[in-house]
C-alpha cells in the first residue's frame, strides 16, 4: 500500500505511530512512535523494532492500529510542487478476524473549492486525479473495493473522489471557522 501511495507522491513514510492495548482490558493510553530513518517498511526486522517499544509495565500489551506518517506533495495551479507533512495518512489496524485499512487525506486540494469556498479548478485538476488513481490501485492491490468513510465537516468521499461541494453564487462553503483550533 505504501508503495502505491509513494508512487503517486501522496505519502512517503517517515515514521510509524501506534497505541498499545491488552486483550480484555482495552487501550492502555500509551502510544509509541518509531522514526523510520533509512529503514524500509518491508524490512523484516521492523516488526521486532515495534515490539521492542512495548511498555515494560505491560508485558502482555499488543500493538493496536499502526499509523503510517510522512510527507506527500500537492501541485498548485501552475503545477508547482509543494511538499506537505501529513498530506495523507495510512492506518492499518487489526480487528477480531482481519485487518482494516484507512486512508485519510488532509488538504483542500482534493476538492473543487478551497476551504474558503473559492473554486480552484486548476488545483483540483492537478491533484484529485492522482488521488483517484491511487485509490483505484489500492483496491487492486487489496483485492477489495474501498468503502467510503464517514463524512466530515470538510467533505464526503464519493467513489474515488471527494463529493462536489454545493455552490451558491459560484462559491462553495466557507470551512475556515473549523480551522481555528
Amino acid at each position: 500500500m505504501s508503495e502505491v501511495l509513494e508512487k503517486h507522491d501522496l505519502l512517503v513514510p517517515s515514521s510509524l505511530e501506534w497505541a498499545w492495548f491488552e486483550t480484555g482490558r482495552g487501550g492502555l493510553g500509551i502510544h509509541s512512535r518509531l522514526d523510520l530513518g533509512t529503514r524500509l517498511l518491508e524490512d523484516p526486522a521492523l516488526a521486532d523494532a515495534l515490539r521492542a517499544c512495548r511498555p515494560t509495565s505491560y508485558p502482555q500489551a499488543e500493538i493496536g492500529g499502526i499509523l503510517v506518517l510522512g510527507s506527500g506533495a500537492w501541485f498548485d495551479a501552475d503545477r508547482k510542487r509543494h511538499g506537505e507533512h501529513r498530506l495523507a495518512e495510512l492506518m492499518v489496524a487489526p480487528d477480531e478476524t482481519d485487518l482494516w485499512i484507512e486512508l485519510s487525506v488532509h488538504h483542500d486540494v482534493w476538492g473543487q473549492c478551497d476551504f474558503r469556498g473559492e473554486p480552484h479548478p486548476a488545483i483540483h485538476a492537478n491533484n484529485a486525479p492522482r488521488l483517484a488513481l491511487a485509490l483505484q490501485e489500492l483496491a487492486q492491490v487489496l483485492g477489495a473495493e474501498a468503502e467510503p468513510g464517514e463524512p466530515t465537516y470538510y467533505g464526503r468521499a464519493e467513489g474515488y473522489r471527494l463529493q462536489a461541494a454545493d455552490l451558491v453564487d459560484g462559491r462553495g462553503p466557507d470551512l475556515t471557522d473549523a480551522m481555528l483550533g
